[in-house]
């Protein structure tokens, strides 16, 4: 298994980065959230999770260790891929998910694309217990004004790691901001990879 990557980070896109290792450009999937903490032409350390297919290998990556222990662990319930995996960690931080499951909380779940009604019933069921224990103090953070400022921080990142200024991720921000609150109105937590997408095209058209 490889477990971690470190190396010059020479490409991000909207959904991974390329890793230099050893001279081999190592594709690694992230979330926007990860993705903006990397810097093209700095140096990177991805926590990783390898996937093996009978048809491909695809390598996945986190900030943390944590990330990548609850990626995996999310992936023993039934019907979570790595690609689900990964968009419920783009949504929700690692200590969110586990009061989500500890709580029963099928609304925060089910903000996740992808996941259903029964779908959220079946993880709070499978996965109860085995994400480890959750922090108190993160209910802050999955509910109230924090939300706000998490789908703004990770967007904010994301551009700036895809080499815009900050300049122009505040002008990006802008134009997608009565998306994002649409969604917050209507007791959804804004996503953060369509918000991305719709931000580069903003600055793509300007």
């Amino acid at each position: 298994m490889i477990a971690s990557v470190s190396g010059l980070v020479t490409a991000i896109a909207p959904d991974a980065a390329v890793v230099e290792v050893g001279g081999v450009g190592v594709l690694v999937h992230c979330t926007p959230g990860t993705l903006g903490l990397l810097r093209v032409g700095e140096n990177g350390r991805l926590s990783t999770s390898l996937v093996v297919r009978e048809e491909s290998l695809t390598l996945y990556g986190f900030a943390s260790d944590d990330e990548r222990v609850v990626f995996e662990m999310l992936q023993t319930a039934s019907g979570i891929g790595p690609r689900l995996a990964l968009a419920m960690l783009a949504v929700h931080s690692p200590n969110a998910l586990r009061v989500a499951v500890a709580s029963g909380d099928l609304k925060a779940l089910t903000m996740v694309p992808g996941i259903g009604q029964k779908g959220a019933q079946r993880l709070v069921l499978e996965l109860k217990g085995k994400l480890g224990t959750p922090e108190e103090v993160v209910n802050a953070a999955i509910n109230g004004p924090a939300r706000e400022a998490v789908w703004r921080e990770q967007v904010h990142s994301g551009l700036v790691g895809l080499g815009y200024s900050a300049r122009d991720a505040d002008d990006a921000l802008a134009v997608v901001t009565p998306d994002a609150e649409a969604e917050l109105a209507a007791g959804r937590q804004p996503q953060i990879a369509p918000l991305l997408k719709a931000a580069l095209r903003a600055l793509s058209v300007r």
